[in-house]
């Protein structure tokens, strides 16, 4: 995207460190730049303490206008691309059975753009994925969505065409129930997170390809080295070191950019903006929150309350009362909470890796805030988080794992997460696809024969909070579909950390074959993540029903997050005909070829 405020007369003082986790309290969209013709966005005022809303649309007829805006989170006045002059969209609202007409229109000068519907079962035409679903949408002109809601739950859209979504453009989308929910509540809010960078997002895509641990601030040190020598031993922590220097490898790489690149934003607005929702005391009070980052893995408390989980990307669950819970790139979670007995408490959503936050206030007034508490203290890596094995291969990177065995592509890996901190190994035998061995965007293989969905993740575990975990969502429902899989399709989330190269089984999107389920079929998918990173996987068109270990339905989602060291299966029925998108949905992942095409054909 072609930066319009680049003067040619040298780079602006980067903003402080400070000024980059708080953001600016008055931070936002300036103004329209383009001929759209559409609404400014008024700043918030600083210190109010009530943060400006994005509007609520719930008309079945809609205009939707994409542009460029001038927009400055941090002190520095950057582009973003907006709808209706927005950032983040307007909140759609709409009911289960109402049937919608969208028109999009592009006023960008130079771009194409796009309306993808995320976790919205529609007609693979209306699905907004350029080069699949349709061309995309060329400047100037329009596209019209139309489509009938056949579900209800909290969801979201933004942007399909290259990085329009790190740029701005994404927003809520409700679906209000036909029939009453399960659960009541007196007042709701929207908690829309993200993550703004002021680089042009094009440049940090390229910035990741030359040097992707740029933001790996902490890497381990001498005094690391020499404190864990006098906790475990020299010789344990000669072999720690030893193993991750073999792989070239470092445990304090949790996410590929963090917050010293990224500025975290609660409904558009900076921690030191201060968005607020408003209670009365003793309300039920239904919190909406969706992860419309790019990157980021957000782990969300309230202290001083309890929260009930009672929907998973807009489907119902038991309900689940827990303290904390970690939201991936493009999941949903419905919480309910009652506050009472004090008049703020602080919504805290620190990053994965500990590194920025995004924060805001549930107040009986606007201009209250409560405490901001600290963030926890950083998480490390282990051998046993990623269910990897140590030896080198030949034909790959240095520090690749070793891929021998038959050509029909078992490979015997030594299972580390098994007996992690037990200093004995077991060998099992794992499935990796011919595509992987001697493949240089393939620097590591994983063991992992276990979904781990009761392990809250790095970071969380035996922290003193109940948090959130897979295992304790249960759909409220039984298995919409009631057949068993007809038959399987296993896929390793596979990747190159210094490359910045990402795939399914080593093949990048480019040079992969579509993935081809028969109409009506019922079939299970199957992820290993042979990563050390995090991946949130989204299937577009149709449910992933998430299998628990011993193979039965579990939960319905649209995302499915698949932490280092997991493999975990899911139910897929192919009811939608047509070319659809299944990708990692960290921007960058997908951009750099974690993406195939699913063909569900007659």
């Amino acid at each position: 995207m072609k930066d319009p405020f680049s003067r040619g007369t040298g780079t602006p003082a980067l903003p402080s460190r400070r000024l980059f986790v708080q953001g600016l309290a008055a931070g936002g969209v300036v103004a329209g730049l383009g001929a759209a013709g559409v609404s400014q966005r008024a700043f918030a005022a600083a210190g109010s303490g009530l943060a400006t809303a994005p509007q609520v649309l719930s008309q079945s007829h809609l205009d939707l206008a994409i542009g460029e805006s001038a927009a400055n989170f941090t002190g520095r006045t950057r582009p973003a691309i907006t709808v209706n002059g927005s950032l983040p969209a307007p909140i759609l609202r709409w009911r289960e059975g109402q049937t919608v007409d969208i028109h999009v229109r592009n006023t960008l000068a130079h771009h194409p753009t796009s309306i993808h519907w995320h976790g919205i079962l529609l007609p693979a035409n209306m699905d907004g994925v350029p080069g699949l679903s349709f061309n995309g949408i060329a400047p100037g002109e329009a596209y019209h969505y139309r489509f009938t809601l056949k579900q209800s739950g909290t969801y979201w859209y933004h942007s399909h065409s290259m990085f329009q979504e790190q740029a701005g453009l994404y927003g809520a989308l409700i679906i209000d129930p036909a029939e009453p929910s399960p659960y009541a509540f007196d007042r709701e809010h929207v908690v829309l997170l993200s993550d703004w960078t002021d680089l042009d997002p094009g440049a940090l895509f390229r910035r990741m390809k030359k040097l992707a641990e740029h933001d790996n601030y902490y890497k381990r040190t001498l005094p690391d080295f020499l404190r864990d020598a006098r906790r475990d031993g020299w010789a344990a922590a000669l072999s720690d070191r030893g193993m991750w220097g073999r792989m070239r490898m470092t445990p304090t790489d949790i996410s590929d950019v963090n917050a010293h690149t990224y500025t975290y934003l609660v409904n558009g607005t900076a921690p030191a903006g201060n968005w607020t929702g408003l209670f009365r005391s003793g309300e039920k009070v239904l919190l909406r929150f969706i992860n419309g980052a790019s990157m980021t893995y957000f782990d969300v408390r309230i202290p001083g309350l309890k929260m009930t989980v009672v929907a998973a990307d807009g489907q119902y669950i038991h309900p689940v009362s827990i303290d904390e819970f970690r939201i991936a790139p493009a999941e949903t979670f419905d919480v309910l909470v009652e506050p009472s007995g004090q008049d703020a408490y602080t919504i805290f959503c620190q990053d994965m890796g500990r590194t920025g936050f995004a924060a805001g206030t549930l107040a009986v007034r606007p201009g209250l805030q409560a405490p901001i508490p600290l963030r926890d203290p950083r998480p490390l890596l282990t051998m046993g988080d990623m269910g990897h094995g140590m030896a080198h291969g030949a034909g790959m990177s240095s520090h690749a794992m070793e891929q021998g065995g038959a050509a029909d592509g078992h490979a015997m890996l030594m299972d580390h997460a098994a007996h992690a901190g037990h200093g004995t190994t077991t060998a099992v035998p794992v499935r990796h696809s011919a595509s992987e061995r001697g493949n240089p965007l393939v620097d590591m293989q994983s063991s992992a024969t276990d979904p781990k969905l009761d392990d809250p993740g790095v970071g969380l575990r035996d922290n003193g909070r109940q948090v959130l975990t897979y295992a304790a969502m249960h759909s409220l429902f039984e298995d919409p579909d009631g057949r068993e899989p007809g038959r399987d399709v296993e896929l390793h989330l596979t990747g190159n950390m210094e490359k910045f190269a990402w795939s399914f089984d080593g093949i990048p999107f480019a040079g992969a074959e579509p993935l081809r389920l028969n109409y009506g079929e019922r079939m299970r998918i199957v992820l290993v993540n042979d990563t050390m990173m995090q991946h949130p996987i989204h299937l577009h068109g149709v449910w992933s029903d998430v299998e628990d270990a011993q193979g039965r339905f579990h939960l319905r989602k649209h995302t499915v997050d698949m932490p280092p060291g997991t493999r975990r299966s899911y139910r897929v029925r192919a009811d939608a005909l047509g070319r659809w998108a299944f990708h990692c949905h960290l921007l960058y992942h997908m951009e750099a070829g974690m993406m195939r095409e699913v063909r569900i054909e007659e």
